[in-house]
């Protein structure tokens, strides 16, 4: 079965308090969700992007990562995130 995948590239963080908020019940989230975390805010080479803050999540099936981020609990991460940030989150399928 092929691994499902969030990935999470940040253009600008405005809020860093909402951005601890959303970590704090993301993490959670994410983990009873059958995520794991492979990366997070390392450092990052841009090649036509802007280099900022990039976050990478491995589910073992494409579906389970599509149902982790509807979940009730992720939902909740993602309004005390807000407007803190601008980025662009992607559910992928492995090959």
């Amino acid at each position: 079965m092929a691994k499902g995948y969030w990935v999470s590239a940040y253009r600008t963080i405005s809020d860093p308090e909402k951005l601890a908020a959303y970590n704090k019940l993301a993490g959670p989230a994410v983990e009873a969700g059958g995520g794991r975390l492979l990366a997070r805010g390392g450092r990052v080479v841009a090649h036509g992007g802007v280099a900022e803050r990039v976050v990478l999540v491995e589910f073992d099936s494409f579906e389970q990562a599509v149902t982790a981020h509807a979940s009730e609990a992720y939902q909740q991460a993602l309004v005390a995130l807000s407007d803190g940030v601008e980025r662009d989150f992607r559910i992928i399928e492995d090959v």
